[in-house]
């Protein structure tokens, strides 16, 4: 992944999209190690990362993720998961943060030089070209090596640069195995991960 000390630099983070690229290659990302590496390489700007939460009062896995990012350094841009129920009659949670993403994206454009947004999503390619007409370049992450691909090609194709998840995990990931052994509870999961045979729209 190219990155320039000189180039004021934003992490935009699909949550759902990197817990599911992250689960399908095998790693856990290391977010206090993912933050570090943008503030050693880069004029480090800010990082955001964009979840659904259940529209419930129940405990929600997401919550000691997104807590611990609130306080070391993350931005944290959260809106309510809508339950539903298919038509084979099993509930499943949907919250597309494609709309929040692409906001800050083009406000932050602007004071940016570089943008790196961790997606897959093909709907955000024409936001990207946006962001590029203002004169940033845009980094996408992703993964062409899970099953299906985790990138659309229209957004791989849009990008200045694509890197693959896998290429890069050895810098802000770890092995399951190699969790810290003081987190007894369940492993934080996103909402989608209720739906294991639905990826999040």
């Amino acid at each position: 992944m190219l990155l320039r000390p000189n180039e004021r630099t934003a992490l935009f983070i699909d949550g759902a999209s990197l817990h599911h690229a992250a689960r399908n290659l095998g790693f856990e990302v290391d977010f206090r190690s993912l933050r570090g590496l943008f503030e050693r390489e880069t004029l480090f700007q800010r990082a955001f990362y964009y979840a659904a939460m259940p529209e419930t009062d129940d405990y929600s896995p997401l919550k000691p993720l997104t807590d611990w990012l609130a306080y070391n350094g993350y931005h944290l841009v959260i809106k309510s998961a809508r339950e539903f129920t298919d038509p084979s009659g099993r509930r499943r949670m949907k919250g597309n943060m494609d709309v929040e993403l692409t906001v800050d994206l083009l406000e932050q454009a602007g004071r940016l030089d570089h943008a790196v947004i961790i997606s897959g999503d093909s709907d955000q390619r024409r936001a990207v070209e946006a962001a590029q007409s203002r004169g940033t370049r845009v980094t996408v992450i992703s993964s062409i090596r899970t099953t299906p691909p985790m990138i659309g090609d229209d957004l791989r194709r849009q990008a200045d640069q694509f890197v693959d998840l896998s290429e890069i995990a050895p810098r802000f990931t770890r092995r399951p195995s190699e969790a810290r052994p003081r987190q007894q509870q369940a492993p934080v999961r996103h909402p989608a991960d209720l739906n294991s045979d639905e990826m999040n729209d």
